[in-house]
This record gives C-alpha cells, structure tokens and sequence, in this order.
C-alpha cells in the first residue's frame, strides 16, 4: 500500500461525500484510550475542485507522531455544499467519530482541530460549538470571511460559499468574541498571496487569547512536512 493513502475509511452519513479517511500511528489496530485523536480539515477554498486527498501526506505525517488523524470530506460549492450544508457536515462528521472508531476498536484520548485555509475556516468554526476539543490548530486560515469578500479572495469564493447568507452566521471573526474552551493556534506565512496573513493579524488583535505564530513562507507550506513551517505546526499540536 503506498504509504500516505488512508489505513481505514468511513462512513458518516448517506451522501456521496460522507466519508472520513483514516490514518492510524504506524498502521496499527487498536490504539490506547490515551492516543491523541486530530481531526484534519483540508482546504480549497471550499471548492469542489479540492478534496482531502491533497491532504493525505500531512496526515501520514502527524500519524507518524503518534496520533489517529481523520479526515472528512464535506460536500462542497458546486457539489451539493456551501453555507450551512458545508458546516453541518464538518459538524455531524465530528460529533460521529467517536462512535465510528468505537465501532473499529480504535480508542483515543484528547481531540485536536486542525485545518488548512477554508479548512481553518472551519475548526475555527468548529471550534464556537459544544465539542470536546482540547486545542485547534489554523494553517493560515479565512478567519475573516467580511475581509475575505472585501478582498475578493479566490475569485470571490467567499461569496460563493455563503451564497447570499450573513457572513456573521459563518465568521469566526465574530462567533468567537466569546472564548472556546480550546487552545487556538495559528500558523500563517508572512509570504501568504492567497491568504493574506493581514486576517489572521486581524483575528489575533480582536481575539488576544489566540496565538499566531508567523513563518516565513507562503500558502501551502504549512501543511508540507519537513518545510520550515512544519516543526511549528507539529509543536503547536503538542503530540510529539
């Protein structure tokens, strides 16, 4: 089996795009009830085009470290998604995972958020719910979805995703002026020209308790392993 396609694969709901891959620590099967557990949310603009096979290597790798990594898919614009189907998704599939691992004999301990640019949209968003996930990691993430409009970012994706909704509905910016019991983290490289890192700035002077952490690259780096940017998204996950 090539090393970075998924050790499991399941299903949380009837749609096409209900499943969430899996990758286990070194392949194994069953794990200890202490294993850290980190949902991975892939990007793309929440666009059809994107799925979380691009994904999967950064998966192998924070498996490698000792975790079990899942990662949904979620329909998308253009597939059936966009606001709130994209949301409800992300969230069912959340909620569901402890079962669908039970189900597999595979035990976990804390969860962990993790996700990539609309991926970051989203644990971010995620994160304003009533989930037990002990911190959230955003790899430079559209935590500004009015500045996203403003700046026409992806040839006005955000407002496709939204689709004549409120962005306030769907805007981290906003849902979380009140304080999520997780740790969050960002991550976000100065030379960012798809997310400007001038929105994770922002989200970090209106929301103090968060951390940004700065590297010097662009857009797909932080979700590399062995770029510069990985040794500070491995620390900011706190497994390894």
């Amino acid at each position: 089996m090539p090393p970075d396609l998924p050790d499991a694969t399941v299903r949380y709901a009837g749609h096409e795009d209900a499943v969430v891959d899996l990758h286990l620590p070194e392949g194994s099967r069953p794990t200890s009830p202490g294993t850290p557990l980190v949902v991975l949310l892939h990007g793309g603009f929440w666009k059809q085009e994107w799925d979380r096979r691009h994904t999967r290597t950064q998966a192998r790798a924070i498996a490698d470290l000792g975790a079990v990594v899942a990662t949904p898919e979620y329909r998308r614009v253009r597939g059936g998604g966009g606001w709130p189907v994209t949301g409800d998704d992300v969230l069912l599939a959340v909620r569901r995972l402890p079962e669908l691992l039970a189900e597999l004999g595979i035990a976990t301990g804390p969860m962990s958020l993790i996700g990539h640019s609309a991926g970051g949209h989203l644990a971010l968003w995620l994160s304003s719910h009533d989930l037990p996930v002990a911190r959230v990691v955003a790899l430079a993430p559209v935590c500004d979805l009015r500045e996203a409009i403003r700046l026409h970012l992806s040839d006005d994706a955000t407002q496709a995703f939204l689709g004549g909704a409120d962005p306030a509905e769907a805007d981290p910016m906003t849902l979380l002026d009140r304080q999520p019991a997780a740790r969050v983290s960002i991550v976000h490289g100065i030379g960012d020209d798809t997310v400007p890192i001038s929105l994770s700035r922002g989200f970090v002077a209106r929301h103090p308790w968060a951390e940004l952490h700065e590297v010097p690259t662009g857009h797909m780096e932080v979700i590399e392993p062995g770029s510069v940017a990985w040794s500070t998204v491995v620390a900011c996950l706190e497994i390894a």
